[in-house]
């Protein structure tokens, strides 16, 4: 990998997922004689132990004495006085192949700063869990754009982040159509149809298994809902509940079906200092290779009329559009819901084919 970064002083981009074989990139770095001058860290933090949206100041590293920058908050984008004496950047992030999984921004900011300065930017490839399909709505870039979400892409896209940050590139999605020096370092033996795997390390707090890491495509929409992802729990984004305040069902022993696995039981859950809630738990369900929505809507037929959606856009924001809010509210079914956004799917993936360094 040095001999494909640029002679100088180097910016990494990395969080606890950096890792080279049991080491940090930035000690691999450090120990091969390339000159790092500093750390810029996404949302969670450098060691990626900051809860989501959680502020994010500036530090040291206690480790190398590195300054870190962090990349969350009012400062998402490199400023030109933080790159100036940069020569080269290096992103490494463990990406988890949804839209709204914020490091594919931070990428996108990260590549405009590079094109502003004229800086080379070098991502380093790694897998993606979720890279096995491709679903969901596209994203209403005139009106939903946002961290949650700033490109015209589905929200499982099916790319790793090197293949992402080459659409970006190609398709001018940087401010005025700006082009990035952009070197992608590929990985070895990757195939893109790997079901279950599990990542070395857990890419956010809150996501701490392959199984929360298949599920969270079809749970992270709850964000913009009143129901809890488990969050403040041993098992987030593994189990799902109402307060109970707002729950209309009682029976403990009640079962469900959702995308062909029998649910057997709720139970009731307390995020720590949270009211107490009552769910099923997804422990042991098979997750379907596809943006399920069985899940949002067995959870709003659940709730009491009013409750289930919060009271701004969030929900629209992480969807991509302004129709699927009111899809659930009109009882449209999933099978007519997801024939709505099958045309922008499709042309996404013709798009999406141009950039694909592996094979499919």
């Amino acid at each position: 990998m040095k001999q494909q970064l640029p002679a100088g002083r180097v910016a990494v981009v990395g969080n606890q997922t950096s890792i080279v074989g049991n080491a940090h990139l930035v000690d691999t770095l450090l120990s091969s004689g390339v000159n790092v001058a500093k750390i810029f860290c996404p949302e969670h933090g450098f060691r990626g132990t900051a809860a989501a949206g959680a502020h994010i100041d500036n530090s040291t590293d206690p480790k190398t004495g590195l300054p870190i920058i962090s990349l969350y908050g009012k400062n998402k984008k490199p400023t030109p006085e933080q790159l100036k004496d940069v020569d080269c950047v290096v992103f490494d992030l463990q990406d988890v192949g949804c839209r709204f999984y914020t490091y594919i921004s931070t990428l996108h900011y990260v590549m405009e700063a590079c094109a502003e300065a004229g800086v080379p930017l070098v991502v380093l490839d790694r897998p993606n869990p979720n890279g096995h399909y491709v679903d969901g709505p596209v994203l209403d870039t005139a009106h939903y754009r946002s961290f949650v979400g700033m490109h015209p892409v589905p929200v499982v896209y099916g790319m790793t982040i090197g293949e992402y940050a080459q659409m970006i590139n190609g398709e001018g999605w940087l401010k005025g159509g700006m082009k990035c020096r952009l070197t992608v370092v590929p990985m070895d033996g990757y195939k893109r149809d790997s079901v279950g795997y599990e990542l070395p390390v857990p890419p956010s707090p809150n996501l701490r298994n392959a199984h929360a890491i298949a599920l969270y495509p079809s749970l992270c929409l709850f964000e913009g809902t009143n129901v809890s992802v488990g969050r403040g729990t041993d098992s987030p984004f593994e189990i799902i509940g109402i307060p109970s305040k707002y729950s209309t069902w009682w029976c403990s022993n009640t079962n469900f079906t959702l995308a062909g696995n029998q649910i057997a039981g709720a139970f009731y859950f307390a995020p720590q200092g949270g009211e107490q809630h009552f769910g099923i738990n997804l422990w042991g369900i098979v997750v379907p290779a596809k943006f399920d929505l069985s899940y949002l809507m067995l959870m709003y037929r659940l709730s009491k009329k009013g409750t289930f959606f919060l009271k701004n856009n969030f929900f629209e924001k992480l969807a991509g559009n302004g129709d699927l809010r009111r899809q659930i509210e009109q009882g449209m079914s999933e099978e007519e819901i997801r024939a709505t956004w099958q045309p922008a799917l499709n042309e996404f993936k013709k798009i999406r084919e141009k950039y694909l360094i592996y094979s499919e």
